[in-house]
């Protein structure tokens, strides 16, 4: 058996998610479908991690088994041959046999998109926020989320993980024309941890909160204490890294 890993775009629009679920179509389904028939019997795939209905991804890693003798770059063809226009893979490579896509992943870079205007060609690819945002402010915020912390505060309550301290290394702010791009760097989210900490920074930005309460929000370790959850159409699982992180 060959280990092959895939590097897969999609817009979640239309799916229920990432995850293989009972109710919903998703894109691993989609993705498991294709290729059961080019193997003729069903093959299970791993991911990065999972996304939530109406979610995107632009760098999302699979990894699969196969027991088929085509050169890896040939999957890429073959694949996107038979997947929805919807679902895109971009490259196919020969993995170790001990790669895995969710447990080796170093670091994975999320991006949000808001925009400052309705765009009806971007509704389903940008949170609209037509209000006044500090932007300044934003960026002061967006700076005290890097490093580890115990993210309870910017999860769900009811998580499914006990350990919620997560490492940031990077943060960004840019405004490009009429959009707002959030930009995160970590070893790894929490269910629901970007769009809570954009939910968070946007009210900042509105000056329902100062930059400085980032800091009593992670202490509290209290969800209650944090802002909204942006809406998931928003969101973007951009790259996934698999180097070692110095």
């Amino acid at each position: 058996m060959r280990r092959i890993k895939l590097t897969v775009a999609y817009d979640g629009t239309n799916y229920a998610g990432y995850q293989v679920q009972p109710n919903g179509n998703t894109v691993q389904a989609e993705i498991e479908t294709v290729l059961a028939r080019m193997h003729r019997q069903p093959v299970k795939i791993v991911a990065s991690g999972r996304t939530d209905a109406g979610v995107h991804a632009l760098g999302q890693v699979i990894h699969f088994d196969t027991s088929l003798q085509m050169p890896a770059e040939r999957f890429v063809k073959a694949l996107n041959a038979m997947l929805p226009d919807d679902i895109h893979v971009k490259q196919a490579e020969e993995a170790d046999a001990l790669f895995h896509a969710r447990y080796g992943a170093k670091r994975k870079e999320y991006r949000y998109y808001i925009r400052k205007t309705e765009d009806p060609f971007r509704r389903h690819y940008a949170a609209t926020v037509t209000y006044t945002l500090n932007l300044e402010s934003m960026c002061q915020a967006m700076k005290l989320l890097v490093g580890t912390h115990d993210f309870t505060s910017f999860s769900v309550t009811k998580a499914e993980v006990e350990d919620r301290v997560r490492t940031i290394y990077e943060t960004e702010v840019l405004e490009v024309d009429d959009e707002i791009i959030f930009r995160f760097v970590g070893s790894g989210f929490l269910y629901n941890q970007v769009r809570i900490m954009v939910g968070t920074v946007i009210e900042i930005g509105r000056g329902k909160y100062e930059p400085a309460d980032i800091a009593q929000m992670l202490e509290a370790r209290d969800r209650r204490m944090a802002g909204i959850t942006a809406p998931p159409h928003g969101l973007y699982l951009w790259n996934v890294n698999y180097e070692k992180v110095d």
